[in-house]
C-alpha cells in the first residue's frame, strides 16, 4: 500500500516541477516583452493562432493576455474562445510532469480543436463584440518594462546580500533537487523524464539566483510562489490522497468503465469551474489509467484552469456564452472518444 510519505513525496516532485517550469515561462514572458503577439493579432487568422500558441502555453499568463486583448477589441471573441478550449492552465504543468508524450499529444488536439472552434465561433455567431458591455476594464496584463535579467556585473554583489525572497526560492529548489536525486536513487537511476526535471529545475534555479531583484520579488516571488505554488502542491497531493483511498475501497477503473456518461459529464461540469485544481481529479485519474482519454479530453477542452477569472470582471456574458460552446465541444469531443473506444 501506497504510504502517506511516498504521496507526500510525490505530490512534491511534480510541484517541483510545476514551480520551476512556471519561472522558465516568466522569465521567456518577460525576454519577449510580447512583440510577436501585435504581429499575430492583425489578421483574423493571426488571432486564432495567436489565441491557440497562447492558450497552449501552460500557465495562466497566455489566457490572461487573450481576456485583455478581447476587452479592448483587440482579437475577436472566435480567438479567446480558440484561446480557452487550447488552455489547460496551471494543470498542464501537472500534465506535464506525469505523463509528457501524452500531454503533448492532448495539447496539440486541444489547439487544433480550439483554432477550428475559434473560427466557427466568428463564422456563425455574430454577437462577441456585443458581450462587451462595459468601457472600463479592471484587468491589467504585464506591460513590462525593460529588464536586464541577466546583470552580471551584478550577481556577485546580489548574491552576497542576498534578500529573503531570494533565499527562499533557492532553497526550495534545492529542496526539490534532494527529493529527485533521494527518489532517482531509492527507484531504479535515471530516465529521460527524471533527466527533464534536473535540467528544469537546474535552470529555475540558475534563474533564481542571476535576475535582479526587481525582477525576482514582482515576477517570481508575488506572482509565482505566492500565488500559485501552494494551491497547485495541496491540489495535487489532495488529488492524489483521493485518488489512493477510493482505489482502496473500490475497483475504481472498473466503475468508472460501467458509469462512462456519468463520469463524462461530471468532468465537463467540473471544468466549467473557473480555478485550477479541480480539474486535477481527471489529471490522476488519468495518469493511473482508471479513465481513457476521450474523458481527458473533454475535461480539458473546456476547463481553462483561472483564465477566464478576469473576464468575469469584463463581461459575465461573455463567460457564459464562452462557457457554453466549451462545454458543447467538450461533449461532443467526448462523446466521439467514446464511440471510437479511446
Amino acid at each position: 500500500m501506497k504510504s502517506i510519505i511516498e504521496i507526500l513525496a510525490h505530490a512534491l516532485t511534480i510541484t517541483g516541477f510545476v514551480f520551476a517550469m512556471m519561472l522558465l515561462v516568466e522569465y521567456v514572458n518577460v525576454l519577449t516583452h510580447g512583440k510577436w503577439q501585435k504581429e499575430l493579432s492583425e489578421s483574423k487568422y493571426g488571432q486564432y493562432l495567436l489565441g491557440v500558441i497562447l492558450g497552449a502555453v501552460p500557465g495562466c499568463l497566455g489566457s490572461f493576455t487573450v481576456v485583455s486583448l478581447y476587452s479592448h477589441e483587440v482579437v475577436s471573441f472566435g480567438a479567446l474562445v480558440a484561446t480557452m478550449i487550447a488552455t489547460s492552465g496551471d494543470e498542464a504543468y501537472v500534465m506535464f510532469s506525469m505523463f509528457p508524450l501524452k500531454a503533448a499529444y492532448l495539447t496539440v488536439i486541444i489547439s487544433a480543436v480550439g483554432f477550428v472552434a475559434g473560427v466557427l465561433t466568428d463564422k456563425f455567431y455574430k454577437g462577441g463584440t456585443k458581450l462587451l458591455t462595459s468601457e472600463v476594464h479592471g484587468f491589467e496584463i504585464h506591460n513590462e518594462e525593460y529588464c536586464e535579467c541577466y546583470p552580471g556585473n551584478r550577481i556577485i554583489h546580489q548574491l552576497k546580500n542576498m534578500s529573503f525572497p531570494r533565499a527562499l526560492l533557492m532553497g526550495v529548489l534545492v529542496i526539490f533537487l534532494f527529493i529527485l536525486f533521494s527518489n532517482t536513487a531509492e527507484h531504479g537511476g535515471w530516465n529521460w523524464v527524471k533527466i527533464t526535471l534536473l535540467v528544469s529545475n537546474l535552470l529555475a534555479l540558475f534563474i533564481v539566483v542571476t535576475v535582479p531583484d526587481h525582477f525576482l520579488e514582482k515576477h517570481l516571488w508575488q506572482h509565482v510562489l505566492k500565488k500559485h505554488l501552494l494551491r497547485i502542491f495541496l491540489w495535487t497531493f489532495g488529488a492524489l490522497l483521493v485518488i489512493h483511498i477510493l482505489e482502496s475501497f473500490l475497483d475504481l477503473e472498473a466503475w468508472i468503465q460501467a458509469n462512462y456518461i456519468t463520469v463524462l459529464l461530471l468532468a465537463v461540469l467540473i471544468g466549467i469551474i473557473p480555478e485550477s485544481g479541480p480539474h486535477l481529479i481527471f489529471v490522476t485519474l488519468f495518469a493511473n489509467g482508471s479513465i481513457p482519454f476521450s474523458i481527458l479530453l473533454a475535461s480539458s477542452i473546456v476547463q481553462d484552469g483561472h483564465g477566464t477569472l478576469p473576464l468575469l470582471a469584463v463581461s459575465k456574458k461573455s463567460f457564459v456564452v464562452l462557457k457554453l460552446i466549451n462545454v458543447i465541444a467538450g461533449l461532443v469531443l467526448g462523446f466521439l472518444g467514446y464511440l471510437s473506444g479511446f
